[in-house]
């Protein structure tokens, strides 16, 4: 599991060094199954995780080496309108929500490292609260809902259990379209528990030369796509993200090749649809990120801001090479573009 690169395998399950837990959730069955998994984590009681995780001055990358837990309660804007940044997919009531703030992962294109002051991994215990927001919007209506655009789900899957519970969730609600973007490689979630008909696997793929310069920690290429067929052998609806579409000498033969290994690999029809997506950021996210990542090749190739946005110079005509090699074996009608 990718996960063990930032913690250590103990008889109980996986291991960060220290769990900050709100006293209000200290009682909390999800509290309880966590620290039960991580038994031998430090474990240090606290009034309210933003004392701790907004704290001025936090070294992000030193803390990426050395990742925390904090267990708290989500108080409230439980749910937010999905950003217009994000691919919709033609879905008029579009939202998103995250049970997880921050990553195991540390790719360095990542908007997360300009948008919270802490490296370290928040949990929201109170998932039964989530629900209850989800039942509210879903009353008469139907919703399409993105749960993982803040962390990856499924990679936490081994000690939260959150992506099952989501999933059992979603059986219930039929108002409810579901989306799970994630890198995982983990293929124990849907060989374990029925996977209903409106929840989406949103896998992000790349090239693997982008994978291995950006993508630190991550899953392989191969591994994925290894996931993927798993995937849909088991009848999941299956989308693929090509997203950020980032830039390296001989882009057009190196996402050619990445194409044709991925259809090779997984047949189209099985594919419920794609998106494509250059990398882009709101600017002040950008400049944070730039700071961090002062020697990163992200910054080193031409880019600019269109409406507040940063990004590449040339992104139209990359998603353009990307789109082209798509509809060589995909429906125009499956494929987006953001």
């Amino acid at each position: 599991m990718f996960i063990m690169m930032y913690c250590e395998r103990t008889k109980g399950g996986m291991r960060f060094s220290h769990i900050y837990v709100e006293k209000d959730v200290i009682d909390h069955p999800v509290t309880k199954k966590i620290l039960n998994t991580l038994k031998r984590s430090v474990v240090i009681e606290i009034e309210r995780y933003g004392d701790f995780f907004n704290r001025p001055k936090q070294n992000y990358l030193m803390q990426k080496k050395s990742l925390n837990i904090i267990l708290a309660k989500k108080r409230y804007d439980i749910i937010y309108e999905g950003s217009y940044m994000c691919e919709d997919f033609g879905n008029k009531d579009f939202y998103h929500t995250s049970n997880i703030l921050n990553c195991i992962y540390s790719c360095d294109y990542c908007y997360l490292q300009g948008m919270y002051p802490s490296a370290n991994i928040v949990v929201f215990v109170n998932i039964e609260d989530f629900f209850d927001e989800v039942d509210k919007l879903t009353q008469d209506r139907k919703i399409y809902l993105s749960i993982s655009y803040e962390t990856d789900l499924m990679a936490f899957e081994p000690f939260t259990g959150f992506l099952s519970m989501w999933i059992d969730y979603a059986k219930k609600n039929k108002n409810l379209t579901m989306e799970v973007r994630t890198k995982s490689a983990n293929v124990n979630i849907f060989e374990n528990i029925e996977i209903p008909d409106n929840v989406i696997f949103s896998w992000s793929l790349l090239p693997q030369p982008i994978i291995s310069m950006y993508e630190k920690l991550t899953p392989s290429l191969d591994m994925r796509l290894r996931t993927i067929k798993k995937a849909v052998e088991k009848g999941l609806k299956v989308r693929i993200s090509i997203e950020p579409i980032m830039y390296i000498e001989n882009f057009e033969e190196i996402y050619k090749d990445f194409i044709d290994m991925l259809f090779n690999k997984v047949p189209h029809q099985n594919i419920h649809d794609v998106n494509i997506g250059t990398f882009r950021m709101v600017k002040e996210q950008a400049k944070k990120i730039e700071k961090l990542r002062e020697t990163s090749p992200i910054f080193c190739y031409e880019t600019e801001i269109k409406n507040g946005i940063f990004t590449y110079k040339n992104d139209e005509y990359m998603k353009d090479v990307v789109y082209n090699e798509l509809v060589k074996y995909i429906d125009k009608e499956r494929v987006f573009v953001k």
